[in-house]
């Protein structure tokens, strides 16, 4: 009755099937990861729009004098001047461009330090005015 083509036809077939619906499964979980990321970036855009919102709301120059105003004896606010802004070449050097201490100068510190806690045997290297022994 039956040929061995149609055997292999109908394990043919049933291949198919069986990877066109995993093939179908796989498409439908990664659809549903899609849509799950989307709310997520939803949640996130509505986040930070709330949060824009809430900002101007906060830096609004009407609140701001209104606040200064009523903190102003606590806080001592006044307005800066211009002399108190640095310039870029005021500002100190990077400890990258700190120039480095020449040899001998690194060895009379570092004897300077030996010589301290020589003579402070028993006693704390730092003169702090103490009169406890």
């Amino acid at each position: 009755m039956f040929r061995t083509l149609d055997v292999v036809m109908i394990a043919v077939m049933t291949a198919a099937a069986t990877v066109t619906y995993s093939l179908k499964h796989q498409a439908e979980n990664k659809l549903e990861e899609v849509r799950k990321l989307d709310a997520e970036i939803k949640l996130e855009e509505d986040t930070i729009d709330l949060l824009k919102a809430d900002w101007a709301l906060l830096t609004q120059p009407n609140r701001l004098n209104r606040l200064v105003k009523t903190f102003e004896g606590d806080l001592k606010l006044v307005p800066t001047e211009s002399t108190q802004l640095a310039q870029p070449n005021e500002l100190p050097m990077p400890m990258a461009e700190l120039p480095a201490l020449e040899p001998a100068k690194d060895e009379k510190v570092a004897e300077g330090k030996k010589d301290t806690k020589k003579k402070a045997s028993g006693t704390d290297a730092i003169q702090t005015g103490s009169v406890a022994n």
